[in-house]
């Protein structure tokens, strides 16, 4: 029965996959004949096709709090790449990630034509990524980033660093805080974290040969951005989505969190 499972769960992901990238041809060979940036056509196609993508994941999903009806910078807790599907079907939004993704076969290349921007950790090119968040911001487009900086266990929030936020006090842009948790019989799922040496290919086949779990995500108060520090910015939105995972928990995780 589990290879079944996992046969059919892998099946049905790789007709949205391969669905993804024809769509994405199509969008990247249109840019090419209109010779300009189509972004907000980028952004509505990539929020379809990571819905379709999410639906693909063995996850059932509740969703708590209203959608910004402003663009925002929005900032998130970091547990698995599985965030990405989960949190990009919910509105149009591009994302900043680690320049490693971009050599991932197949989804770095479906993430680059997404809008995604990359940085290179430790490289010394934050000033020039806050440049282009800036520009993208400015422009009407939200982008949601992980200011942990990496992917955790779920039982902790990490520092969030505040260097990428000054992008939101320039841009005037107020901050969305999102926490994102993944459960299984209401304790903390052991199997979505993508941490430490996993690689995708092995992470991937031990998630579609799991039984579904829960994911809830938490969408809090806005932040506004003005008369704010990025380091007040990073430590408040840290602080509130911290909170909110440790709402309901067990309490021997409640206190290890």
């Amino acid at each position: 029965m589990a290879k079944l499972r996992l046969s059919l769960r892998l099946f049905h992901l790789a007709l949205v996959i391969a669905f993804g990238a024809l769509l994405a041809g199509v969008v990247s060979l249109c840019e090419r004949v209109a010779r300009h940036d189509l972004m907000p056509l980028r952004q509505r196609l990539t929020r379809w096709f990571l819905a379709r993508l999410g639906g693909a994941l063995p996850f059932r999903v509740t969703v708590a709090g209203e959608l910004p009806a402003q663009p925002m910078l929005w900032v998130a807790n970091h547990v698995s790449w599985t965030d990405i599907p989960l949190l990009g079907a919910l509105q149009p939004i591009s994302f900043l990630s680690k320049a490693e993704v971009r050599a991932w076969p197949v989804a770095g290349w479906l993430a680059h034509k997404a809008g995604t921007l990359f940085i290179r950790r430790g490289s010394g090119d934050s000033n020039l990524i806050g440049q282009q968040i800036g520009r993208h911001l400015q422009q009407g487009h939200n982008l949601l980033i992980f200011p942990e900086g990496t992917t955790t266990d779920g039982l902790a929030v990490r520092t969030f660093h505040g260097r990428l936020l000054s992008s939101a006090i320039d841009s005037g842009v107020a901050l969305q805080p999102v926490a994102i948790r993944y459960l299984r019989a209401g304790q903390l799922c052991p199997v979505a974290p993508f941490i430490g040496d996993d690689d995708m290919l092995s992470h991937l086949l031990r998630l579609l040969s799991s039984p579904a779990g829960e994911v809830e995500i938490r969408l809090l108060e806005p932040i506004p951005s003005a008369a704010r520090s990025r380091n007040e910015l990073a430590r408040h939105s840290q602080a509130i989505i911290a909170s909110a995972l440790q709402a309901d928990l067990p309490l021997g995780q409640a206190e290890a969190a």
